[in-house]
C-alpha cells in the first residue's frame, strides 16, 4: 500500500496586510534614544529587541534602532533585562 498522500483540502493564500516602517513614513532624521516611550515599542516584556519582521522597521532604521536601544541601556534609560 501507498502512504497516504496530503489529504488537506486546498485552500487560498490569506491576504495579510503588508507592515510598512514608522520611520520612513514619518521621514524622521533619526531615531532619538532619550525617546524610551517609543523605544520600549520595540522590545519584549523581558527586555529582548523585536525582530523586523514583527515591527515592519526597514533594515536601515532597525539599525537605527539597536543603535538607540543600546546607547539608552547605557546610560540606564532602559534595563539590559526585566525580571
Amino acid at each position: 500500500m501507498k502512504p497516504a498522500a496530503n489529504n488537506k483540502p486546498k485552500t487560498r493564500p490569506r491576504f495579510q496586510r503588508r507592515r510598512f516602517c514608522k520611520f520612513c513614513a514619518e521621514k524622521s532624521d533619526f531615531i532619538d534614544y532619550k525617546d524610551i516611550r517609543l523605544l520600549r515599542y520595540y522590545l519584549t516584556e523581558k527586555g529582548k529587541m523585536m525582530a523586523a519582521r514583527m515591527t515592519g522597521t526597514c533594515a536601515k532604521h532597525q539599525r537605527e534602532l539597536m543603535k538607540a536601544v543600546k546607547r539608552a541601556r547605557n546610560i540606564a534609560l532602559l534595563p539590559f533585562i526585566e525580571k
